[in-house]
């Protein structure tokens, strides 16, 4: 497999375009990647074993590689944009970037997971879930994400930046569900509590948490499961939130084919091979994520599916309520 990589910076809100000059090829597909390629390669290099079909992966951040697509237009030389946020998805999908997939194609994905149209289809889900130390003292009482903004946490909280995606998705769920109001408080609580103090990665604030350095972290579940990995014997724990009742939020990776792929038929054959049984296992076994294929185990680790209410709220509603939950978060001021 060729593997391309040009990083892209979002920078004052706009895209900085980055030319590249690809080899075009006969049976070649051209992926704008908004994951990292260790998380990507393998389920790349299992469809070109499968099909012969070679892939380029330019991978850079999602947002940025959206605008990228959407200022080349008919120029662009991406096939296929896959991402690790459904808001990135359903925007590609609301400025009309993307080519409808066939249901036949896409049909086993449960249609909360995918856009109404079938312009793109969720790939792997990931959960918010709360990471604590077993040492620390006095939180049985937290049982809710909303429970992050009590006073008894001031000083002993980890989230990351406001800016990160899965954050954002995760603030419209419970707008969706709990109403703008209780949210807003929920973010004024926790803005006290971490007192500018922010995380630019998940994985800073599960170590925090497991050096005693935190008490408590709010992340996607997958991340406790990788520090696991390389530490079995960390003192922390995954609590599931139930949110009084709402469930857990999710959040899915996914892809969609650009309308302006002149490769319509290889693209869409990349899809089928990454919403077969043997993709889904390969990339949701990978990340530690929730295949969304029913009836494909996640990886042997992680809580299982259905073992926890999830927030039954389309994904799409994470793009079509995108800006208003920028707009309360700025509002809020979170950092």
């Amino acid at each position: 497999m060729i593997n391309r990589k040009r990083i892209l910076a979002l920078m004052a809100g706009m895209a900085t375009v980055l030319v590249s000059s690809f080899s075009w090829a006969a049976e070649e597909l051209v992926i704008y990647s908004g994951r990292k390629d260790k998380f990507v390669e393998p389920v790349v290099e299992k469809f070109t074993e499968r099909t012969g079909i070679k892939v380029l992966l330019h991978s850079g951040e999602s947002t940025a590689l959206l605008n990228k697509m959407q200022i080349e237009g008919k120029r662009t030389q991406a096939d296929l944009f896959l991402s690790n946020d459904a808001g990135n998805l359903q925007k590609g999908s609301e400025l009309g970037l993307f080519q409808p997939l066939p249901g036949s194609l896409v049909n086993e994905v449960p249609a909360n997971l995918r856009a109404a149209d079938n312009s793109w289809v969720g790939l792997s889900a990931r959960a918010r879930v709360l990471v604590l130390n077993k040492n620390a003292k006095d939180l049985d009482w937290v049982k809710s994400v909303f429970d992050l903004a009590d006073v008894r946490l001031k000083g002993r909280l980890g989230i990351t930046t406001s800016a990160n995606e899965s954050y954002i998705a995760g603030v419209t769920v419970y707008m969706e569900k709990a109403g703008e109001e209780k949210t807003e408080s929920w973010l004024e609580g926790m803005k006290a509590n971490v007192d500018g103090q922010v995380f630019n990665k998940h994985s800073k604030i599960v170590k925090a948490v497991a050096n005693g350095q935190k008490d408590i972290g709010l992340v996607n579940h997958y991340y406790i499961y990788r520090h696991f990995a390389e530490h079995p014997d960390a003192s922390i724990e995954i609590r599931l939130p139930d949110q009084e009742g709402m469930g857990v939020a999710w959040n899915v990776a996914g892809v969609a084919v650009n309308k302006h792929s002149k490769q319509q038929a290889l693209a869409q054959k990349f899809v089928e091979f990454v919403v077969s049984t043997e993709g889904q296992k390969i990339f949701a076994e990978m990340n530690r994520e929730y295949p969304t294929v029913p009836g494909v185990n996640a990886a042997a680790e992680v809580p299982v599916a259905g073992s926890y209410k999830v927030a039954d709220v389309p994904m799409a509603k994470l793009g079509e309520r995108r800006d208003a939950t920028i707009d309360l978060i700025e509002k809020v001021g979170m950092p």
